[in-house]
């Protein structure tokens, strides 16, 4: 899972690479401070991974306007 974070795809997906490090960052913030993850958690599942699969499923991204990660509906408004 970690070699996803090598591909073209997900950086593209983001918007760039200092985007996508940003994103990781507050959303592995988020869930070390209890929020329930977005995809289902498959055993032995580390933080990084499943917020790895919540880009790749399109789950989350950066709300520029609130500076924080949002899922789609929040983006949405």
């Amino acid at each position: 899972m970690i070699e996803t974070l090598k591909s073209e795809e997900i950086v593209e997906k983001v918007g760039g690479r200092f985007k996508l490090t940003a994103l990781i960052q507050r959303r592995l913030v988020d869930l070390m401070q209890g929020s329930r993850p977005l995809v289902e958690r498959q055993r032995g599942m580390t933080d990084m991974e499943v917020v790895i699969q919540e880009i790749l499923e399109d789950k989350i991204s950066i709300d520029y306007e609130k500076s924080d990660v949002a899922t789609p509906e929040e983006a949405r408004g």
